[in-house]
C-alpha cells in the first residue's frame, strides 16, 4: 500500500519484531533446503535532484526517457523527462479520485495502474495521453515489463503476470525470502538480467526475485541512501520507493516518496 497510514500500535510493532524481520519474514532461520538470499548494498555512483513534492510510485526508463508516476488523490501525475538533460517532455495529471501507482512501457503503450480503483490506463508514451482504460481485480502497487508479459504487485507476496496488450492475468508466482513468504512487494523493475527487483514497502530493502520460482536471490539494504539525504531535507521524506535500471548498464536509479534526491547506484555484495 502506498498511502500514508497511521503508525501501528506499540503492541503490534513488538509482535512484528518478535515474529520476524522487517521484510515480512516470519522467522529468522531459513527452513531446511531453502535458498538463502545474498546480502547486497547500493554503491552510490552519483546523486541527482528529485522533486521533493513527488510521492513517487513508479520509475521507468525507455528509449532515453525517464518516466515517473506519483500517488495521492488530487496529487497523482505521470511525467516524462529526457534522461540525459532532465528536460520535461510531457506531463499529465490523474483526475480525482484516482490514486496513481506503478508504470511501465510495453511496446507502444505506457501502462499506469491505480491503487484501489481497479483501473489500468494505457497511454501514449510520447504525449502521455490516455488511449484506453481496462479493469482488474484487487489492488495495484508496482508494474514492470518482461518479454511477452507484464509483472504486477498488489502488496501481497504474489506477483501477477499479465498480457501486455490486453492486461489480462495469465499467471502468478508466490515470492519467498529464505523459504518464507515475503509480502508488501511494491514498486517493481524488470531488469536486463531477467530478474525482478522490488521495493519492500515501509523498509529500506530492495529484493531481487527470480520470477520463474518466486525465490528472492538477493536482499539489498538501501539504508545508506536514506542516510545520504541532505540533513535539512529529511523532515517530510517518506519511504524508499522507485527503482529503474539504466538500460545497457549495471546501474539503477533509486529514489523515494518526497525525497529531494535520486541516486544512481550499483548493487554490490
Amino acid at each position: 500500500m502506498n498511502r500514508r497510514r497511521p503508525a501501528p500500535s506499540l503492541a503490534l510493532a513488538l509482535t512484528a519484531l518478535v515474529a520476524g524481520s522487517a521484510a515480512g519474514c516470519t522467522v529468522d532461520t531459513p527452513p531446511a533446503g531453502a535458498v538463502t538470499a545474498e546480502q547486497w548494498r547500493p554503491e552510490i555512483v552519483r546523486e541527482l535532484p528529485h522533486d521533493a513534492d513527488a510521492f513517487t510510485q513508479g520509475l521507468e526508463i525507455s528509449d532515453g526517457v525517464l518516466y515517473e508516476s506519483t500517488g495521492l488523490v488530487g496529487r497523482s501525475w505521470v511525467r516524462a523527462t529526457d534522461l540525459a538533460s532532465g528536460t520535461e517532455l510531457a506531463r499529465t495529471d490523474l483526475a480525482r479520485p484516482l490514486f496513481g501507482e506503478g508504470i511501465t512501457v510495453a511496446g507502444d503503450t505506457l501502462w499506469q495502474i491505480t491503487w484501489t480503483d481497479g483501473v489500468a490506463i494505457g497511454r501514449d508514451p510520447g504525449t502521455l495521453a490516455p488511449r484506453r482504460q481496462v479493469g482488474y481485480d484487487g489492488e495495484g502497487w508496482g508494474l514492470c515489463t518482461q518479454p511477452g508479459r507484464l509483472v504486477m504487485s498488489d502488496g501481497s507476496d504474489t506477483l501477477t503476470f499479465r498480457d501486455p496488450a490486453t492486461f489480462d492475468a495469465v499467471g502468478t508466482v508466490d515470492v519467498t525470502l529464505d523459504g518464507q513468504p515475503l509480502d508488501r512487494l511494491n514498486e517493481l523493475d524488470c531488469a536486463d538480467d531477467g530478474f525482478v527487483y522490488a521495493n519492500v514497502w515501509q523498509t529500506d530493502r530492495i529484493v531481487k526475485i527470480d520470477p520463474a520460482t518466486g525465490v528472492v536471490v538477493a536482499r539489498i539494504d538501501a539504508s545508506n541512501l536514506t542516510d545520504a539525504l541532505p540533513s535539512d531535507g529529511r523532515g517530510d521524506v517518506d519511504v524508499l520507493n522507485g527503482i529503474a535500471q539504466i538500460p545497457g548498464t549495471d546501474r539503477f536509479l533509486v529514489t523515494g516518496k518526497l525525497w529531494p534526491r535520486m541516486f544512481e547506484v550499483r548493487f554490490v555484495a
